[in-house]
């Protein structure tokens, strides 16, 4: 039986998503809960993407294959139960065996939380990135016009990512939304490259304090060279808020 969960998990004591040795995981504590729930069988979780250290997520989704007879609410009940409180199953679906978390995705939504005020907030130091300088937010929103379609997003891939072949995404949304002092980033897009959200997040801020101009998103991209674009913006501000898939499954 195959089994879809989704699941949002604070990001903040976590090494990342993906299993590591001698370091704690959002992968290696469910794994270590459906171990302990196989009677000390290693069970396998495969997850729509990895989140880095310090990344959040209200929407990430994994599959995972069980002999087990649990109908979907009590695999949920069970689940939360067992998990440390960081993590926390949102539902379990039972789905076709054909079914992949990662390869049948069609969409991502990531969001960026970012404050604008003189003085860290304690409470939320964790979950978003502040900035003291007064930004532009008409002018961060003409930037994001040219984000969207499909490029080559070379220029927003660490230097350091591994990906094969082509760098090429396509963006199907990105938008800010404000509320007082609060700045909301929100890009959807077909697929991702590594740290690519908090690039474009980071140069966005860099042309909203002035220092460069919104038709320079198009500049960058062509250039098809990481440095390039700005620095990478902090992880904490960083959530996986929904993976999208073509059906119902």
């Amino acid at each position: 039986m195959r089994l879809k969960v989704v699941v949002c998990y604070d990001g903040t004591l976590f090494s990342g998503y993906q299993v590591q040795p001698n370091a704690r995981t959002v992968q290696g504590e469910i794994e270590r809960v459906l171990k302990k729930m196989h009677k000390g069988e290693s069970i396998r979780i495969h997850a729509s993407g990895r989140t880095d250290q310090g990344v959040h997520a209200m929407g990430q989704v994994f599959h995972f294959d069980s002999v087990l007879k649990i109908p979907p609410k009590n695999w949920e009940r069970a689940l939360n139960t067992m998990l440390p409180d960081d993590i926390q199953v949102q539902s379990v679906q039972r789905v076709s065996d054909d079914f992949h978390a990662r390869f049948d995705v069609e969409e991502k939504e990531y969001r960026y939380m970012l404050y604008h005020q003189q003085t860290l907030n304690v409470f939320q130091r964790n979950y978003a990135c502040f900035v003291l300088e007064t930004l532009n937010i008409e002018e961060m929103r003409k930037a994001c016009r040219y984000l969207i379609g499909t490029h080559d997003f070379s220029s927003f891939c660490a230097a350091n990512s591994t990906v094969k072949g082509d760098k090429v995404r396509t963006i199907i949304e990105a938008s800010i939304e404000c509320e007082n002092n609060k700045i909301q980033f929100s890009i959807k897009g077909t697929g991702f490259l590594y740290n690519m959200v908090r690039i474009i997040v980071g140069t966005l801020i860099e042309i909203g304090k002035g220092n460069r101009q919104p038709y320079d998103m198009q500049t960058i991209m062509q250039a098809k060279d990481r440095t390039y674009a700005d620095k990478t913006a902090p992880s904490q501000g960083l959530y996986l808020w929904e993976v999208i898939y073509e059906k119902n499954e």
